[in-house]
């Protein structure tokens, strides 16, 4: 086959292979390439011999290239059967770095002084990570922290670090030395820490979820003027949270020792909880723009307030220590804060159930431990600058008096049922002048939105508050052989206030849904029905034959009380003797 290119390229062609040739390294004249293009440049253009010679020399460059694939694919498997029958490296866990280039390691429960290769990047090398070392014990690579490992809790830290931990009955204490990212963290008591799986360093501290489960991230916005119907709670605790700030020098003039605590007590759903927040609000904003509140080493400038809400059930709990721990670790937090410029608030509802009064009993009362660590920690407290204690309760007869002493409770107010104008004042919260009204009942007070709200307001306080044998609840019968009959006057509250509005608006909305979307408003109808329904069969008040709760509702005190009957109707007439319960 002949080559009818043109000369020149030919030319160029052939040098060109000849400098391909030798560019990929076979100058020597014995390689077949070079022959065969020595005699395709020596033989005439039509010579029959080319097409044999081009044959030969493609079967040549097929015969290079599937020669260096087979090498490649050699060398390859090599590498693979040098893997598979390599020894196994082991795994081992980092101590130490006693000196550049060298490691205290542990692996298999062995301790090792090994080197560390040049190429193993100093910034990972942290203690107790978990690292590879090779047949010789040299430290090859890093793999990071285990992701496994016991939890235990620390019982102390050490003055250079160290960390101490308690284990089951029985078992000796465990010391451990810090990983690099423990190294600075503060610790506690209490404090949950993984430790490696050799448990030789403590490696994570583990977050409390239920720690912060009670702090609000910011203090409650409620005002003194969102509160309606306790005038005289409000003006006791005003006096008591802001005369001491906002005249201090008459006070210390006086030598006054500012409280450290307050009780709020009273029937449930009158506001103790709101009072709390409004408090809280109050005081966390005087702090921060009083001049007395001057920044310190130990006491920051207060620059806002945290509001730490804790239910007294929430604090027991069924393992030995445990609520103790709670209430310690209710207190660091607070100090935390406190050290952070905030002031801190503790909110504890429902006080009776943890700060009970301790009887003289043989076997374990929770009482017995709880109190005093309550009582301890507030002793560690100055004034209202450190930690603000507010304690709600239904049944202040149950909590101990070492808590109500002089010196940790100072002041206990009474918040007391609303009487006929704080009634008033709590409907119009709820009933405003833009909801939607009954046109008869509009019609009847001339169109004015306003006139007809407050006739809806006059007439539901009238229903309530009238003494009436319709409105009669229950007949008490005292110790000392008085039978008093309670009205439902006696026992309402805020929170039945608000859950009549809410049935009314309820049969309002089905009527309106009802009527395929008319115009239709709430009806004095709607208000009447409800405040029946709610003193029947609302889930405010207990049933008939629960006496200890309606202990909380009354406001006699329960050692007084003897025997309870209901008027309700549809409910058993006769009288519940309870001086067996109490």
């Amino acid at each position: 086959m002949s080559d009818h290119r043109d000369p020149n390229e030919r030319d160029k062609r052939k040098a060109g292979g000849k400098e391909q040739v030798t560019g990929q390294g076979s100058s020597s004249p014995n390689d077949p390439l070079v022959l065969i293009d020595d005699c395709l440049a020596s033989l005439p253009d039509d010579d029959p011999r080319q097409k044999i010679l081009y044959k030969l020399r493609h079967l040549i460059l097929q015969e290079g290239a599937a020669h260096q694939q087979r090498e490649a694919e050699f060398k390859k498997l090599s590498e693979v059967v040098g893997k598979l029958t390599a020894p196994a490296n082991r795994i081992g866990t980092l101590l130490e770095l006693p000196a550049d280039g060298l490691a205290r390691i542990v692996v298999g429960g062995a301790e090792y002084y090994t080197n560390v290769d040049p190429r193993v990047a100093p910034a990972e090398l942290k203690i107790g990570t978990q690292i590879l070392v090779n047949e010789a014990y040299a430290l090859i690579k890093t793999l990071g922290y285990d992701r496994n490992g016991p939890v235990l809790k620390v019982s102390d830290t050490l003055p250079d670090g160290r960390i101490r931990f308690e284990q089951e009955p029985g078992r000796q204490a465990l010391i451990l030395q810090r990983g690099s990212d423990l190294v600075g963290v503060e610790l506690k008591a209490g404090d949950e820490v993984r430790i490696d799986p050799s448990h030789r360093i403590a490696i994570e501290r583990l977050e409390d979820r239920q720690a912060d489960r009670h702090l609000l991230d910011e203090v409650p916005t409620v005002t003194w003027e969102q509160i309606g119907g306790q005038k005289a709670a409000i003006e006791a605790i005003r006096k008591a949270i802001e005369y001491p700030l906002l005249h201090a020098k008459t006070f210390e003039q006086f030598k006054f020792t500012q409280p450290k605590g307050f009780l709020l007590y009273g029937p449930p759903g009158c506001g103790k909880t709101l009072i709390g927040q409004a408090a809280a609000a109050s005081l966390s904003k005087l702090v921060g723009d009083s001049q007395e509140a001057q920044a310190s080493p130990d006491r920051p400038k207060v620059t806002g307030g945290a509001f730490l809400h804790v239910k007294g059930p929430e604090i027991l709990n069924m393992w030995l220590g445990e609520s103790e721990r709670i209430v310690r670790d209710l207190f660091a937090q607070a100090r935390a804060r406190r050290k952070a410029g905030l002031l801190p608030f503790i909110f504890i509802d429902e006080a009776e159930s943890i700060l009970g009064t301790r009887r003289a009993m043989r076997s374990f009362n929770i009482n017995n431990t709880l109190v005093p660590m309550f009582c301890s920690e507030m002793d560690g407290i100055e004034s209202l600058r450190d930690v603000v204690i507010i304690l709600a309760s239904n049944r202040p007869d149950l909590i101990d008096p070492a808590v109500l002493r002089p010196g940790r409770i100072d002041r206990k107010i009474k918040v007391a049922r609303p009487g006929r104008e704080e009634a008033a004042d709590i409907l119009k919260v709820y009933l405003t002048a833009d909801l939607p009204l009954d046109r008869s009942l509009l019609a009847s007070h001339g169109g004015s939105q306003e006139a007809a709200c407050q006739a809806l307001l006059t007439q539901a306080t009238e229903a309530i508050f009238g003494k009436t044998d319709s409105n009669r609840l229950l007949s008490v019968r005292l110790r000392n052989g008085q039978h008093k009959v309670l009205y439902r006057a006696d026992l309402v509250s805020g929170a039945i206030l608000a859950s009549i509005v809410q049935r009314a608006k309820e049969r309002a909305i089905e009527r309106v849904i009802g009527a395929a979307g008319s115009e239709a408003g709430l009806t004095k109808d709607d208000l009447m029905i409800s405040i029946d329904a709610e003193f029947r069969e609302g889930e405010m008040l207990p049933p008939d034959d629960a006496a200890e709760e309606w202990l909380k509702l009354l406001d006699h005190h329960p050692e007084q009380v003897v025997g309870i009957s209901s008027f309700r109707k549809g409910r058993p007439a006769e009288e519940r003797l309870i001086g067996q319960i109490i």
